[in-house]
């Protein structure tokens, strides 16, 4: 059967009403081809390749790309060459074992390489292969452990909850078996060619430029069809919530800063900053002060989330002491679209790689078994505690705020390994290899949970996806440690030509005063929580709004347009079937957008990679986007494109559902 006769059911996105279940597209009363020697070469395959290509764009371009959906597109171009059967289920199968490749590098490139940038400022640090591929596949394996047991929780039991855009728009394309690539153009010619401005701002009026730099009021829009098309699927719910953090940050906090503090110099982590609030742009303000307060917020949310999530924990132990004891756990079989790797071997399976992580950090790090002892509880208790937040965003945003989760590993380790005698060089491997397998755990947890969503809507085995999901991290782990020796050895990471590894920088930047005698902002972090807890008690989902803060505003603009887009096609009518039918096929086109913005990215950062320079520029040099008139072009393109979207969108029919 070929991909475009299957359609997703028409309950696959909304809440289910009482008594009614979700049937996936792949029956589950059948048995399919899914874990062949095809799809797991191919899966494999496509995991060092973007492995790769990821670690080598993220340190030297500073660009990070999203792999899943190009892997989902090439994957249903390959099954289609060899006329598989079974070829959806087995398309599953290739895109979550190289999906692997996205979570590792993120894990591996964000923290990892701040040791040769540390080690190039003159501090006697020793790295080599084996540290970086251990941290890499431990963080990996622990993010898969502490994920499972919470599936059915975020995959089935929050059915129509949670938007899930990134799962959305990856199933739409493995579904369809569409290649997308009327919808790339847009993203492909800001991104590649300049011929518009990719972000509208208010400085491109002389009003909008004084605003910022006297009053810090500034107002950004990204332009991206894909940011747009993710705020469609996520909706005007949490999107106004996620737009709301971002308003508090730039509109109030921001500005409230240079009001208050603007003749300061304000150095809340002893990083050297010697600029006075006043003197800063609105972006630096953010970057130095504002987004902590949404990392505080984060961390709340995440205790918050696991509060909330007791029960399922409780239940999850309870299941495991059960089949620790022998006892027959469920009298009646499980369905085969809902069987999960046994919580026994799930917990001996923590215990396992935690032991084996505790003894890496005794003989491979630290060489001290109670500084390792104190790392193993750091990384034990972030990134569970963390987990639930990652697959949180994940499932809200389609993005993962691991580099702020991350960044909060790292000062409370820092606090913690220094608390303990541990600091200067030393203190700064451990640190960061103990930020390396958090921040890998995480970035994994989050990108897992998007390719179990996507299985529950086909209908695949998530036991078949966990499985592999193992083997696929422990080829990106080593594929990423060998692209970093390799990049290290041929441009370095300190001094002219080096790479730009942006990530890895900021965290060198935060552990050094760390290790140093400095501090962390904890005002600004217990802001953030206080917003939190004030959140929860007003019923407001703190997550999305902590989001919201941290990401900056140019992002999460697009991302309400996007859901009001989402809403305005969906309530035009009084029929609510042709409401429905208008939303799915809005949907589709979301999809398409977010698709196409995926593979464009790999394509731009090949063609940057490759030094093909085509940005439209002027006379002078000057790149055209840079110019008023490229600003005005932008805002023309994108209404027409929300335009666009709405037109298609109300074209829909009901016999379209």
């Amino acid at each position: 059967m070929e991909n475009d006769q299957f359609k997703l059911p028409e309950n696959a996105q909304r809440e289910l009403k009482p008594g009614e279940e979700y049937e996936p597209i792949l029956s589950k009363n059948k048995k399919y081809q899914e874990v062949t020697v095809w799809s797991v070469c191919i899966g494999l395959l496509m995991t060092i390749l973007f492995s790769a290509a990821a670690a080598y764009l993220g340190l030297k371009v500073g660009q990070v790309f999203e792999a899943a959906i190009p892997i989902a597109i090439i994957a249903i171009g390959l099954t289609g060459l060899a006329r598989k059967n079974d070829a959806l289920s087995q398309n599953v199968i290739i895109q979550s074992i190289g999906g692997c490749s996205g979570g590792v590098v993120a894990g591996a490139i964000f923290t990892l390489p701040a040791l040769y940038i540390l080690q190039g400022k003159g501090y006697q640090i020793e790295i080599n292969f084996w540290q970086v591929f251990i941290a890499s596949l431990l963080g990996g394996i622990l993010g898969i452990l502490f994920l499972i047991p919470f599936r059915k929780y975020f995959v089935k039991e929050q059915h129509g909850k949670f938007p899930f855009p990134e799962a959305t728009a990856t199933t739409q394309v493995l579904v369809s078996g569409q290649k997308k690539g009327k919808d790339s153009l847009y993203d492909f010619i800001v991104s590649t060619f300049g011929w518009w401005s990719e972000t509208l701002t208010t400085r491109m009026m002389g009003w909008g430029t004084a605003l910022a730099d006297k009053a810090k009021l500034m107002f950004k829009v990204n332009t991206g069809a894909a940011v747009l098309g993710l705020g469609y699927i996520i909706g005007l719910k949490y999107a106004f919530i996620i737009c709301c953090g971002s308003i508090l940050v730039w509109f109030i906090i921001i500005p409230g800063m240079n009001l208050i503090w603007g003749d300061q110099v304000v150095d809340l982590m002893n990083a050297g900053i010697t600029a006075t609030i006043g003197s800063m742009a609105p972006e630096d303000i953010f970057k130095n002060y504002a987004r902590h307060i949404g990392i505080g917020g984060i961390a709340m949310a995440g205790v918050i989330s696991i509060i909330k999530s007791w029960g399922v924990i409780k239940s999850s132990v309870g299941l495991a002491a059960n089949e620790f004891k022998g006892k027959k756990v469920a009298a009646e079989p499980v369905d085969r679209t809902q069987q999960d790797i046994p919580m026994k071997t799930i917990v001996i399976g923590i215990v396992a790689v935690l032991i084996v992580t505790f003894l890496f950090f005794w003989f491979g790090v630290v060489h001290n078994v109670w500084h390792a002892l104190i790392g193993i509880l750091v990384v034990a208790v972030i990134a569970f505690l963390f987990t639930t937040v990652a697959a949180n965003a994940i499932a809200i945003v389609g993005s993962n705020p691991v580099s702020g989760m991350t960044l909060m590993t790292l000062i409370l380790a820092s606090l913690v390994m220094v608390a303990a005698g541990l600091s200067g060089p030393s203190g700064m491997t451990a640190t960061l290899i103990i930020g390396g397998v958090v921040c890998t755990a995480l970035a994994v947890a989050g990108a897992f949970i998007t390719d179990l969503k996507v299985g529950y809507w086909i209908g695949t085995t998530p036991k078949k996806q966990e499985i592999w999901k193992f083997v696929g991290v422990a080829v990106a782990a080593a594929t990423v440690a060998g692209v970093i020796m390799i990049l290290n050895k041929a441009y370095g990471f300190v001094g002219d030509g080096a790479l730009v590894a942006p990530q890895a920088n900021a965290m060198s930047a935060v552990i050094e005063p760390m290790m140093s005698g400095g501090s962390a902002p904890w005002l600004l972090y217990g802001i953030g929580a206080a917003i939190a807890l004030i959140l929860n008690f007003c019923k407001v989902p703190a997550l999305p709004f902590a989001l919201g803060m941290f990401i900056p505003i140019d992002l999460n603009v697009p991302l309400l347009i996007g859901g009001a887009i989402s809403w305005f096609v969906s309530s035009r009518s009084k029929d609510q079937k042709l409401n429905d039918a208008r939303y799915n096929r809005g949907t589709l086109i979301a999809s398409g957008f977010i698709a196409g913005g995926a593979l464009m990215g790999v394509v731009s950062a090949i063609l940057k990679f490759a030094n093909v320079d085509a940005v439209a520029r002027t006379a002078d040099g000057t790149p055209f986007a840079e110019m008023p008139v490229a600003g005005l072009i932008a805002l023309v393109m994108y209404i027409a494109i929300i335009a666009y979207m709405i037109w298609d969108s109300k074209r829909a029919k009901v016999e379209e559902e």
